[in-house]
């Protein structure tokens, strides 16, 4: 049920065009790790994810981005995290270091969502997003994509489809070209 739980997010992820192609993961933790979506796999195909322990070296199969993961879940309480590349956020983070949504939802649920620096696959990435997220469920990486964390995966797919809205809303409404 677990490949199941994953490909039903993946395939809303892909319906809102907050994914393209195989770009991004999801994770679940569990005992003694997570399980986290396979290298290249397309989110919406229902691969059975990946076991990765809490330390130790990480499958093979595992996403190249499964140190964002381990940190999170090693420094948080969140049990789900989705990492989409949204093209409205990944846009504003080009020019940003803290976004403020100007829309009632986003401004409701994510008032600030700040963006950090980091290559992917790399420890810097891990610790920026992991420090980001231990106060909010939403943080932009810089030029790639968003990690969102939550109780459930229903959470952080929210949270990332929050970020997105939030982030078109900006751009359409011209605060960003303003520097608002």
């Amino acid at each position: 049920m677990l490949d199941q739980e994953f490909e039903r997010i993946g395939k809303r992820l892909f319906l809102e065009g907050l994914v393209g192609a195989n770009f991004g993961n999801m994770s679940l933790r569990t005992e003694g790790g997570f399980h986290i979506t396979r290298t290249g796999a397309y989110l919406d195909a229902g691969e059975m994810p990946v076991f990765v322990p809490e330390t130790g070296d990480a499958p093979r199969e595992a996403s190249s981005e499964y140190r964002v993961h381990r940190a999170v879940y090693r420094e948080t309480l969140h049990c789900a995290i989705v990492h989409a590349h949204p093209v409205h956020a990944v846009a504003a983070s080009l020019d940003a270091d803290l976004l403020r949504p100007a829309d009632s939802e986003g401004g409701m649920l994510c008032p600030e969502i700040p963006v950090v620096a980091g290559n992917p696959g790399t420890d810097e990435i891990a610790e920026n997003v992991a420090g980001a997220l231990r106060g909010g469920h939403i943080v932009i990486v810089r030029g790639h994509g968003t990690f969102a964390a939550g109780k459930t995966m229903d959470e952080a797919y929210i949270y990332t489809s929050i970020a997105e809205y939030a982030c078109k809303i900006l751009f359409l409404s011209g605060r960003l070209r303003r520097g608002l």
